[in-house]
């Protein structure tokens, strides 16, 4: 702590002593003509004596990473948005006033720089400065390859710090980018549109989960931050917009964990005249296209194991599943007394409320769950645990609907919608019954089923966890390491 409170001190005085001289400190008047990949491919290709035939001239800002000093001349390394690349400056060519100003320069300031490119002696492609001015002083000293900064909270907590100096965790966000434009690219390219609906919500619904709460002053009225834009969307194929989709924020004022976060993103999307199964095919689809386009394989690493993508996709019901995994025999998941042993035998307490669906649907998660490591839909979950859910036709204890599990993470939801206003009053109501959870939970949305009795076509609909996803699809052990900014309790 003393090191670094003299460091600041001393960078805190060749900033006073620049300000003296008359430096503007904190400029913006430097135009960029290249980054650093810029000029790796226009250049890295020529021979030395090729570049010294080369008069183009390039400008290029970024952060200095690196120091080289040999009294009349240095070596730095600058750091842009594409990567780095090194400079050579000479007193005698930048003159004495620049080069005295750069002296005052240290690692992590902001430089603007201006030269023409040359190969060293290495075969180091660098820039040979004529001009360079500070951008920016940078008052605080950058880790030393991450020295004093290896606790991973600390990493989370100053996650500038992390993207500047850990290149990979950099990747990891700008592949976050290129998946979420590829989910948009594939699903406008089939004709859904990109909408936005309410974050704050009279009624929270769409889902079982524990809202935040929030007040609006002018209208005096409590609201919820969204655990669900689902009702909201569902509105949307009342009015006829067939296929629709968002990319947005949830909230649940739950817990935290290596795959949760109170704040997440979701794709949530609707399809008219379609069901579950179609969105089985077209999640398939989707999740090969980006990863055969991300990664160039349908084979990808994840920690240590290999996730295959190849379709077929396994699909099982969940009876199927608790039978094939947990060896138990097929009537214990007929009788609730059977199955309510059963699962107190895995050391699991449900509710005196729960019905049978609720606990084979507890069964499903303890013994199958963390065996689904390749990509698998498990379908025909219990009527009782999907209010949302058109019922089976087959089977009305069932409905139609599949969740998609990969790595033992469940990554989509998917049903047919229930679209008959009555059925789904009905179901809202005994859900509101049964639930034992506070007022913010416990209201009946009426509006959603008025918009219901205007009719809503046959439907199917789908949200998938663009975290979860991601930290597939970029081997993240933590979706914390696939969140810029996750939730942590108040630092010291």
């Amino acid at each position: 702590m003393k090191e670094t409170s003299e460091l600041l001190k001393q960078r805190r005085k060749k900033l006073d002593e620049l300000a003296k001289e008359g430096i503007n400190l904190f400029p913006n008047d430097f135009k960029v003509t290249h980054t650093s990949q810029e000029i790796r491919e226009r250049f890295e290709q020529m021979e030395a004596n090729e570049l010294e035939k080369v008069e183009e001239e390039c400008s290029l800002a970024g952060r200095i990473m690196a120091v080289r000093n040999f009294g009349k001349a240095a070596f730095i390394h600058i750091q842009d948005r594409k990567g780095k690349i090194q400079a050579y400056i000479q007193k005698n060519v930048v003159g004495s006033t620049h080069f005295n100003i750069f002296n005052k320069l240290d690692m992590g300031d902001f430089v603007g720089i201006r030269g023409r490119v040359f190969l060293t002696r290495t075969k180091e492609l660098t820039i040979k400065v004529n001009q360079i001015k500070l951008l920016v002083k940078s008052l605080r000293p950058l880790p030393e390859k991450w020295h004093g900064l290896s606790n991973i909270e600390i990493r989370y907590r100053q996650r500038y710090l992390d993207l500047l100096i850990n290149i990979q965790v950099k990747e990891v966000f700008y592949r976050r980018n290129k998946i979420i434009q590829m989910i948009r690219a594939f699903l406008q390219d089939r004709e859904f549109i990109e909408v936005e609906t309410p974050m704050m919500q009279p009624i929270p619904g769409g889902a079982t989960a524990c809202p935040f709460k929030t007040h609006h002053n002018t209208f005096n009225l409590d609201l919820y931050l969204r655990i669900s834009p689902e009702l909201y969307l569902k509105r949307l194929l009342v009015g006829g917009v067939e296929r629709v989709f968002e990319i947005n924020r949830n909230f649940r004022n739950e817990g935290i964990s290596t795959q949760h976060n109170p704040e997440f993103t979701m794709l949530e999307f609707y399809q008219a005249y379609a069901t579950y199964e179609d969105l089985m095919y077209l999640t398939e689809e989707m999740i090969c296209h980006i990863s055969q386009h991300l990664v160039g394989s349908l084979k990808i690493p994840y920690l240590d194991k290999e996730i295959d993508f190849t379709p077929p996709w396994q699909r099982l019901s969940m009876k199927q599943a608790i039978i094939h995994y947990g060896q138990i025999e097929p009537h214990i998941l007929e009788d609730r007394d059977l199955a309510l042993k059963y699962l107190q035998t895995l050391g699991l307490s449900p509710s005196t409320q729960d019905g049978l669906g609720k606990i084979v649907n507890e069964i499903f998660e303890k013994v199958v769950q963390p065996h689904l490591i390749t990509p698998t839909f498990i379908t025909s979950y219990p009527t009782e645990t999907s209010p949302l859910a058109r019922r089976s036709d087959t089977n009305p204890e069932e409905v139609e609907r599949f969740e998609l599990f990969i790595n033992g993470q469940e990554i989509a939801n998917a049903f047919s919608e229930l679209n008959d206003p009555i059925e789904q009053k009905e179901r809202f109501l005994k859900q509101l019954s049964l639930s034992e959870s506070t007022e913010e939970v416990g209201k009946l949305d009426e509006d959603f089923i008025h918009a219901l009795e205007y009719g809503m076509p046959p439907a199917a609909g789908e949200g998938v966890g663009i975290d979860r996803l991601v930290m597939l699809l970029s081997n993240s052990a933590s979706i914390r390491d696939v969140i810029l900014f996750p939730l942590l309790k108040p630092g010291r």
